[in-house]
């Protein structure tokens, strides 16, 4: 049964509203940063929430590679159960390597090695893991040597977590979602989850979590509870302890927050530590503070929404007179978050040259890896709007399009996918149209621009998925 965390004001947990509303000044008026959630519990108690429409509470959201705080979590489970040892080599849960794996550094690495991302390698090795064998990723990256020896460099690196996550699924005998279910996620009260799998066939571990803004808030509070939560020990406090902190160095960071030490699937940061995903997924953990903040976006720029909660937000934590005039203020900000939709003319002159034959999508000015895999756009009229229709090979997603607001729908595609989105556009003129897309489970947009010159379309993501997506990947997986 899912059950929220409680709800309290923020001057009445000495945290400052006025700190809060310099945190949202600060990443609202950043070029490079758009915001999707903010959760901010402090003593058990959650003293501001927001998120920016159309991103709603109730939707998961991939968490990139904040995922590895799950995984670590799920490694503190089976630690405690027998299934694993942090001193175990990792070739002695893979018995059907033992023949293949020679090198001795790959031979002598540890699972607390590859919890720690110091498998000795000195690369990120997914990319060389999947090349040498894509059936089997872990024998791919265990037929790599380690430049290193095992526990002595830090290199951040996917198949360090996938190796963990699959030794946990194989001695566990199920998914990651399945084994957490009834230790973690039914007593803290999280429901629906998804983790996107990869071969062969196991959950990620690494990445392709799917979950809401208030499950992240739910596991940093286990954390900061040292593992206990409603009087129960759900993961033993050791684990806490050495997960969350620092297990090898990494000085060579690119920025500071980068560089302040590494524990298992945790990052220290100059304050606190941390889970985190790409583009701004952030589980930030302050003890010191009794606090939990917890953010979705879409970013390039994670150290400014990190830097932004230093300079804004930290001051105001444990405030001794905090501004409580500022709360109405806090509390209309909150619920007034959005992002703007496009503006443009809600229907064309003439609807004519616009439908009946598709647009076919041309190549990508702005280079292959930012262009979504689609083939053609479709465009038609309908009941107080229009729709679009987006197809690639072997697939098609239909939707209604705002016009000056989003729309937001959930869509099934060809292969029986839910797919939710929102949606804006118009015209710009008599002969081009664009649409902008969020995928409401994850934190990328798509733009289209549809010319009637040349019957053409232009399709971008405005930062591509880390891997190549398909629509029918574009959801949390159910």
């Amino acid at each position: 049964m899912a059950r929220s965390l409680p709800r309290g004001m923020p001057a009445d947990q000495q945290v400052d509203p006025a700190a809060i509303l310099g945190f949202l000044d600060a990443v609202d008026g950043h070029p490079d940063v758009e915001m999707h959630s903010l959760m901010v519990v402090r003593r058990g108690q959650v003293v501001a929430e927001g998120w920016w429409a159309p991103y709603s509470a109730d939707r998961p959201q991939l968490l990139y590679s904040l995922s590895k705080t799950f995984t670590s979590t799920a490694a503190a489970f089976a630690q405690a159960e027998g299934l694993l040892e942090l001193d175990d080599t990792v070739i002695s849960h893979f018995a059907e390597f033992d023949a293949d794996i020679t090198d001795p550094r790959s031979r002598s690495m540890k699972l607390r090695h590859v919890a720690a991302m110091a498998s000795g390698h000195t690369r990120e090795m997914l990319g060389e893991a999947t090349a040498r064998d894509p059936a089997e990723p872990v024998r791919g990256f265990l037929l790599i040597p380690p430049d290193r020896e095992p526990g002595t460099v830090f290199a951040y690196s996917q198949p360090c977590t996938y190796t963990l996550a699959s030794i946990i699924q194989r001695n566990a005998g199920m998914p990651l979602t399945q084994y957490l279910r009834p230790r973690l996620f039914d007593p803290l009260g999280i429901e629906h989850v998804g983790w996107q799998t990869f071969p062969p066939g196991r959950e990620k571990g690494f990445s392709g979590l799917h979950a809401r803004t208030e499950d992240i808030a739910k596991l940093g509070q286990l954390y900061l509870q040292r593992g206990q939560w409603d009087g129960a020990q759900l993961i033993p406090a050791q684990w806490v302890a050495q997960a969350t902190s620092t297990q090898i160095g990494n000085p060579g960071g690119p920025d500071p927050d980068w560089r302040q030490g590494y524990g298992f699937q945790f990052w220290m940061s100059r304050h606190g530590y941390r889970g985190d995903g790409a583009f701004g997924q952030f589980c930030v953990i302050l003890p010191e503070y009794e606090t939990v903040i917890v953010t979705t976006a879409y970013t390039i720029d994670m150290q400014a929404v990190l830097d932004a909660m230093w300079t804004h937000l930290l001051p105001g934590l444990a405030a001794t007179t905090p501004d409580v005039s500022a709360q109405d203020q806090l509390r209309a900000r909150l619920n007034g978050l959005e992002l703007p939709a496009c503006h443009a003319e809600p229907a064309p002159a003439n609807w004519d040259p616009w439908t009946g034959q598709p647009f076919t999508i041309a190549a990508s000015a702005t280079g292959i890896r930012s262009q979504p895999a689609l083939t053609s756009v479709e465009l038609a009229p309908k009941a107080g709007g229009w729709q679009i229709s987006l197809t690639e090979p072997a697939n098609t997603l239909t939707f209604p399009v705002g016009t000056g607001a989003w729309s937001v729908s959930s869509p099934v595609d060809d292969h029986g996918a839910t797919i939710p989105v929102a949606a804006s556009g118009g015209w710009l003129g008599d002969h081009t149209l664009r649409a902008e897309i969020i995928f409401l489970e994850t934190p990328h947009r798509m733009d289209i621009t549809c010319s009637l010159r040349g019957r053409t379309a232009e399709a971008d993501w405005r930062h591509p998925p880390f891997t190549p997506s398909m629509l029918q990947d574009m959801h949390c997986p159910r």
